[in-house]
């Protein structure tokens, strides 16, 4: 009767190990952190800046369009640099604020003297105060989709 009992504990213990053990071994890809976008994304200290992209009808002029998110408590500036062109700009932003530039409703800033192909990537550098730069290689994109054809330059 014991023997029977500990086969009947063990073919559960078997069954139930065996329907949920995969999970626990198999990778989870819901895990991994991933840019949902055409763009990409950077932490630069407090600064939080999402979806980066520039669109560009011929690769000279170019709108940049991003999200920056300031998680701190303290206001912040985020220097960007075109690595090829020297070109930089400052964008201001609030301790707990969400910036958007480039997007239907927000200016746009435009990027003059590009040079990049577009469908290709430009190479820039962003920084903020005196945490550690990263540079990102920025996709290139020209307004054939229609989610972008209004924010061509």
């Amino acid at each position: 009767m014991k023997a029977r009992l500990a086969a009947s504990v063990a073919l559960a213990l078997g069954i139930a190990l065996g329907g949920s053990g995969c999970a626990m071994i198999t990778y989870q890809a819901t895990t991994e952190a991933y840019d949902p976008s055409d763009g990409v994304s950077a932490d630069v200290g407090a600064l939080d800046v999402r979806n980066i992209l520039v669109i560009s009808e011929d690769g000279e002029e170019g709108n940049l369009i991003l999200a920056v998110v300031n998680t701190g408590d303290d206001d912040a500036t985020l220097e960007i640099e075109f690595v090829d062109s020297g070109d930089s700009y400052e964008i201001d932003v609030e301790a707990g604020q969400t910036i958007s530039l480039g997007t239907e409703d927000e200016e746009p800033l435009l990027i003059e003297g590009l040079d990049a192909e577009v469908g290709g990537n430009v190479d820039v550098y962003l920084q903020s105060g005196s945490a550690e730069g990263v540079q990102v290689s920025v996709p290139v994109l020209d307004g054939g989709l229609p989610e972008y054809a209004d924010l061509v330059p």
